[in-house]
């Protein structure tokens, strides 16, 4: 029997069918290392070199932007991984991806340091009473790499693109958006189904926020994704896949510094996809790369030993709201069950799998989706999240295989068989033989260990169309950002099939970005109810609801919180201390760079 508040929920999800990726979500934990007293003190003396104040918590401070500026030069980064596409709406993206993006594209808004959201494309912005729609005004006089203009029309005709794209589709979906409407030239509103009263914070992601061509996109689906039109500082000069891609200075780029001098600085970017962290540390210590970015704990131990060493390097770390471990796929038996998922996380030890990535001394052991320096942190949640206890998980184990109605349909008594996945990294490698050893030592556990690059790592969790239904087991991953929490929680706890949401009256609503195939219909309304209102307090008790859930139902498991690392050669300005067009300031995290302020001071 539904209730009238489930109708209401059916109401603001009644969009078509969407395909979606994985966004803001990419794969992997963190990384290997010493768990010695020496190591880890210093660690810590690093930390607070670093600006900050506790053990576990590695954001750098933001530095004030360098007053002399300079033209010219160009920058080499080494990224962990290949993109398999720059179509903000369509390819799935992590981190090596969203940092090319970043360059060719622009955001309507982007996050201040502060987390709140601040004008980018858009200059101000405002909704109506019920947080139905949003009116946006933007920059007058930009325009696409290839010369033609971006207006509010552009948006509009973006839409129907982004409504089933497989990154946008999901996001649109939990935007509840409805309709794109140009006002005017320079003023664009959005119309949503119901109220959402974060809905900036999705025009920050790139899938939704990004400004592309549309008529250039239309033309040739395929080849924009080599050839990506953007209003960015950079434009596309060179694509070599697996080896370099080269942009170069937008000379017509919109944005000027606070001296109005015409922004960027630079005269191209090299990104260079280099997979072993090892490799990736080394070229930027041989000059071979002028920077890179890791989302490895054992690279940032080795990256501040080899600044301790001597080697000219500046480290910019952040942790931020993020944390690793591994997701349950509840469509796989025997981790449908509840007991089996509930056994296998009590019998993951935390800090040996912390110490195995490498992150003893940087990263702090994982409870839920918030850090506990994010606003949304809930120590309720810390507390009832189950603990290592390897005897208790045995005993639960114990009950389900001798469950003569056990899931798997195996016989009583018989071992169950788990896939546990990560991406090819030494570090992720060591720590998923942690739970491995752990698993296969009590007797009722196999375990094949299984590993692909990032990419096939995220498209076997996402599955293939129509049904996007991904056959992993137990796969790691991250989740969480310092974004408003509607924007990863709505799209990835949405039905994950369309059988499961027309049981609950959610008829034609699926995301495929639900990888662990979870659906509770309390979370489900919990979430909605969130965007509903724009009072903390509110939001705050709800989404401590849904991670309570999760401490219950345990469709995730964690290891810590993830340091992220963006290494550059000392020299290069610009990427720690950039600012918005109000003047304030915007951040570095997840190891993605702002490079339209950056430039060369030797």
């Amino acid at each position: 029997m539904k209730s009238s508040w489930l109708k209401i929920i059916a109401s603001f999800f009644a969009i078509a069918l969407i395909a979606a990726a994985c966004g803001g979500s990419d794969s992997g934990s963190s990384d290997t290392a010493s768990s010695s007293e020496t190591a880890t003190e210093t660690a810590e003396e690093e930390v607070i070199e670093a600006g900050t104040e506790a053990e576990g918590d590695v954001d750098t401070e933001v530095e004030e932007v360098v007053e002399k500026s300079s033209y010219g030069g160009s920058l080499t980064i080494g990224l962990e991984a290949e993109a398999t596409g720059l179509r903000p709406w369509e390819d799935p993206c992590s981190s090596p991806c969203l940092t090319m993006i970043a360059a060719i594209y622009d955001t309507l808004v982007q996050i201040r340091t502060d987390g709140t959201i601040g004008p980018w494309l858009a200059t101000d912005w405002s909704a109506n009473e019920d947080f139905t729609e949003w009116t946006f005004n933007l920059v007058e006089g930009v325009t696409f790499h290839n010369g033609t203009p971006f207006t509010a029309q552009t948006l509009v005709d973006m839409f129907p693109l982004q409504q089933f794209g497989a990154a946008a589709g999901g996001i649109v979906t939990a935007a509840g958006l409805k309709e794109v409407v140009a006002v005017d030239d320079t003023t664009v509103k959005y119309v949503l189904k119901s109220a959402h009263s974060a809905f900036p914070s999705f025009l920050v992601q790139t899938p939704l926020g990004a400004a592309f061509d549309p008529e250039a996109a239309n033309a040739d689906f395929d080849g924009y994704s080599m050839n990506p039109i953007g209003t960015g500082a950079f434009m596309m000069e060179k694509r070599d896949l697996d080896n370099e891609t080269v942009v170069v200075r937008n000379p017509n780029y919109w944005m000027s510094d606070a001296d109005g001098n015409q922004l960027p600085y630079l005269d191209s970017v090299n990104f260079r996809p280099i997979p072993d962290e090892g490799t990736r540390l080394d070229s930027l210590l041989s000059g071979t790369t002028q920077a890179m970015q890791t989302l490895r704990q054992g690279t940032i131990r080795d990256a501040r030993s080899a600044k301790e060493d001597g080697a000219d390097i500046i480290l910019l770390e952040f942790q931020g709201n993020n944390v690793g471990g591994g997701m349950y796929n509840l469509n796989n038996p025997p981790l449908d069950d509840v007991r089996v998922r509930k056994a296998l996380t009590q019998m993951n030890n935390q800090e040996a799998t912390i110490e195995a990535l490498g992150g003893t001394g940087i990263s702090l052991p994982g409870t839920q989706w918030f850090s506990p320096d994010s606003p949304w942190y809930s120590e309720k949640v810390a507390a009832a999240w189950p603990k290592f206890d390897y005897e208790a998980g045995q005993a639960l184990l114990k009950e389900y295989v001798d469950d003569p109605e056990r899931s798997d349909g195996k016989a009583v008594g018989e071992k169950i068989e788990v896939e546990l996945s990560c991406p090819p990294d030494p570090t992720l490698i060591a720590a998923v033989q942690v739970s491995e050893q752990l698993w296969t030592a009590t007797g009722m556990v196999d375990v094949t260990l299984t590993n692909y690059d990032q990419q096939t790592h995220i498209g076997y969790a996402l599955g293939a169309p129509p049904d996007f239904q991904g056959s992993h087991g137990v796969h790691c991953w991250r989740w969480s950002s310092d974004n408003d929490p509607s924007t990863e929680l709505n799209r990835q706890l949405a039905p994950h099939t369309l059988e499961v949401a027309a049981a609950y009256g959610l008829d034609g609503i699926f995301t495929p970005t639900n990888f662990f195939n979870y659906f509770d219909v309390e979370v489900f309304g919990a979430l909605v109810q969130a965007i509903s209102t724009d009072v903390f307090e509110e939001r705050y008790a709800l989404y401590e609801m849904v991670m309570m859930k999760f401490a219950t139902d345990l469709p995730v498991y964690y290891s810590g919180h993830t340091a992220t690392l963006l290494a550059v050669e000392a020299g290069i300005e610009g990427i720690n201390g950039w600012v918005l067009p109000d003047g304030t300031f915007g951040g570095q995290g997840w190891s993605i760079p702002q490079l339209n302020q950056a430039f060369l001071t030797n």
